[in-house]
């Protein structure tokens, strides 16, 4: 069964609050959005069928540290080898411990990333926990067996570098082609920052980077991906910029064709 946990935190945000009110949003747009449950491969996406809802994370103290380490052991505790999770976040900081906690379970783990941002600093506001920062933690472990970062157009001198150092393949936007799923390796998880389409298609988000991916483009990548989807998260949606609900109805969708993939 697939668990759907909500992670509404943004505490590690660099600019503007507000991701931590996107799980409900997105899960509203099941109830009152305006399409069906339907993914495009006419697979219906229901609770108590194709996936199981856990509800949110509560978080009683916003440190940092903390929060990582109930996000952490949660996902511990959720990830069994009959159980897979899909995440809404949130900051980007929450995917850190999230794809930790399933490299316990997945030795040889690979980690497809779309984003605007590359999310490398190795240390940005004096915060190790920030939304800038979580694949520099990830990739510091050495667990990892592969990062592929698609969509990046922010990409300054000092990430380069940490590309370079821990051997992440990028996609830039101003390069982008569709020929690296052919070769994408499983266990495969994907890290979805929302921000990685153009404002166009997706204006609810923190940080608007101008030149994205549209919507169609990032279906039809997901699509492709023929090989083992073993988790997910969707994160960055931020309510209180969003325009009638334009951009959380992209993340449900996105969540149901995602889910198609993995069940």
């Amino acid at each position: 069964m697939i668990k759907l946990i909500g992670i509404p935190y943004d505490g590690n945000s660099s600019y503007k609050k507000g991701s931590a009110l996107a799980p409900s949003r997105i899960r509203l747009m099941d109830a009152e959005g305006s399409a069906n449950r339907f993914c495009e491969h006419r697979v219906e996406i229901v609770e108590g069928k194709n996936y199981r809802d856990l509800g949110d994370l509560d978080f009683p103290d916003n440190n940092p540290e903390w929060v990582y380490r109930k996000i952490k052991k949660t996902i511990l505790n959720e990830l069994t080898p009959q159980d897979k999770i899909i995440s809404f976040g949130g900051d980007h900081s929450v995917s850190f411990p999230v794809i930790e906690a399933h490299t316990n379970s997945y030795k040889n783990l690979n980690v497809l990333h779309f984003d605007a941002h590359a999310d490398l600093y190795d240390n940005f506001a004096d915060n190790p926990f920030s939304h800038a920062s979580p694949f520099a933690r990830l990739m510091e472990q050495g667990n990892l067996k592969s990062l592929t970062q698609v969509g990046v157009r922010t990409l300054n001198t000092h990430q380069k570098e940490q590309a370079q150092k821990f051997n992440v393949k990028i996609v830039e936007m101003k390069d982008f082609n569709m020929s690296f799923i052919k070769n994408l390796k499983g266990p495969l998880y994907i890290s979805l920052d929302l921000d990685v389409l153009d404002p166009a298609f997706a204006p609810g988000v923190s940080h608007h980077e101008p030149g994205g991916l549209s919507t169609r483009d990032l279906i039809s990548m997901i699509q492709q991906i023929n090989i083992p989807i073993i988790g997910a998260d969707i994160v960055e949606l931020n309510p209180t910029r969003d325009i009638n609900n334009v951009t959380a109805m992209v993340a449900y969708k996105l969540f149901k064709e995602i889910v198609s993939k993995m069940i």
